[in-house]
């Protein structure tokens, strides 16, 4: 089994910057991808940033240029940096996993609000 624990969301003002991360643990097969969704209220869940298994990444439109997903693998962690944020994103921030089969963190709260 695969665990996922998602930390460093919470409230920013709207133009600031987060740093969310993900530690995987457990049977982790390789080659792996992972990845960061969110999902608001009374809307669905959405790609933020992927990155493949051979390092391609990949960005929802509306934050390119604002976020960045890197990875440390000796960590097995995924970060998501997000600069310039904005009000409408504010949501559940994911992490997510896949290597046989999709695994997903508990989910971060993250609220962009002034």
């Amino acid at each position: 089994q695969v665990q996922l624990v998602e930390s460093g969301g919470g409230w920013v003002q709207p133009g600031g910057s987060l740093r969310l991360s993900c530690a995987a643990s457990g049977r982790i097969l390789r080659p792996n991808g992972m990845g960061w969704y969110r999902q608001a209220p009374r809307k669905e869940r959405e790609l933020v940033s992927g990155l493949n298994t051979v390092g391609t990444t990949t960005y929802l439109d509306f934050v390119k240029g604002r976020f960045t997903i890197t990875r440390d693998n000796t960590k097995n962690t995924v970060y998501l940096h997000m600069n310039s944020l904005k009000p409408e994103e504010t949501a559940d921030y994911y992490c997510h996993l896949l290597d046989s089969q999709n695994y997903w963190g508990q989910g971060t709260q993250v609220t962009v609000s002034s």
